[in-house]
């Protein structure tokens, strides 16, 4: 493969909802390896339908995705899921993400069940599942004895750690965080944004970023794309975001976060 491949291609997505609600309107996206992209947009602007398009959780209308050089539109069955399971997602409510009745430790290797020959090589270096486990939670610094825990026995900021550590379990070409701070208090969103920047920058893990919020755009991101109505209206380099060619779509959003 190429070492100029984009970790996640997209071309000519579009989603219309019954009622003829145009939600993603021809959309090209590329991430480019080791890349944090952020996807800004207001409320409705059609970015959590892109991201369910990308994962295969909504049917496109129109479209073809890529990860790395497979074309995921392309698969069927077995073959898909297992390709598309190397794309991993991290949803604004964890507590929604993760089966109330199952311990954490259960949940958080459960990505690479479906995954036996990665499964089989990461237990083997780990020592164990359990041990597998630790090391994922002391990666996003939980402690270890909260494996044995049920999702409702531990706080929301502990819970989406445990998503992205759940998402780190299959080492991932690509990880689509969606709003993952949204539902959290300003010093939880600070710390799972520093998390996910250290994160990023260790692992070179390519991430998509999906936001309202321009400042943590700005933190985490390299690059970011405005969305509105469904269409892309611009795409630059983060440390570009306040220059003065940018769209007034953009500096309208810029000027609420001030």
């Amino acid at each position: 493969m190429s070492s100029t491949t984009p970790a996640l291609l997209a071309q000519g997505i579009s989603k219309t909802y019954p009622g003829g609600l145009r939600a993603v309107r021809d959309v090209d996206l590329a991430i480019e390896r080791g890349q944090c992209l952020a996807l800004v947009g207001q409320s409705g602007s059609g970015k959590s339908t892109l991201a369910r398009c990308l994962l295969g959780v909504e049917p496109m209308d129109s479209g073809r995705v890529w990860l790395g050089a497979d074309e995921l539109t392309a698969l069927s069955g077995e073959t898909y899921r297992r390709r598309r399971a190397r794309m991993q997602a991290v949803f604004q409510s964890a507590t929604d993400s993760f089966n109330a009745r199952l311990p954490l430790l259960t949940s958080v290797l459960e990505p690479l069940d479906c995954q036996p020959d990665v499964l089989r090589r990461r237990v083997e270096q780990a020592g164990g599942r359990r041990q597998l486990a630790e090391q994922l939670f002391e990666r996003v610094d939980l402690p270890t004895t909260l494996l044995d825990r049920m999702p409702g026995r531990v706080s929301g900021g502990q819970l989406q750690r445990a998503a992205i550590a759940r998402a780190l379990s299959i080492e991932p070409e690509l990880i689509v965080l969606d709003e993952p701070t949204a539902s959290l208090d300003v010093s939880l969103q600070a710390r799972i944004l520093n998390l996910l920047k250290g994160l990023q920058e260790e692992l070179q893990v390519s991430m998509l970023f999906i936001t309202h919020d321009l400042a943590a755009a700005r933190f985490v991101a390299d690059r970011i794309v405005v969305m509105r109505q469904g269409q892309f209206i611009e795409e630059f380099p983060t440390q570009d975001l306040c220059a003065d060619q940018r769209d007034p779509y953009t500096r309208e959003l810029v000027n609420l976060f001030r």
